[in-house]
């Protein structure tokens, strides 16, 4: 699994970071977990509003920071997809 962090090195996106990490260790997932900063790149994603999340290419989340339970779970629903 690649879970890749977009934002452009911000706090909100440092702190998303900082909770995907935990959250990918919490659940003990093997996963790659990537920080995104290029701003077209991020844009290539269809994601104009960051920070965002991507799991293994589709966004699941952007424009906010939640917790390390709602990312649990984001990631619990985008792997038993």
């Amino acid at each position: 699994m690649e879970i890749k962090v977009m934002g452009p090195g911000c706090p909100k996106c440092k702190k998303l970071e900082e909770n995907v990490r935990k959250a990918v260790e919490e659940l003990g997932l093997q996963a790659d977990v990537v920080k995104e900063e290029d701003m077209m790149k991020i844009m290539g994603y269809g994601v104009n509003l960051t920070p965002a999340i991507a799991v293994d290419g589709k966004v699941v989340m952007n424009g906010r920071v939640p917790d390390v339970a709602k990312i649990k779970e984001l990631l619990a629903d985008a792997g038993s997809k």
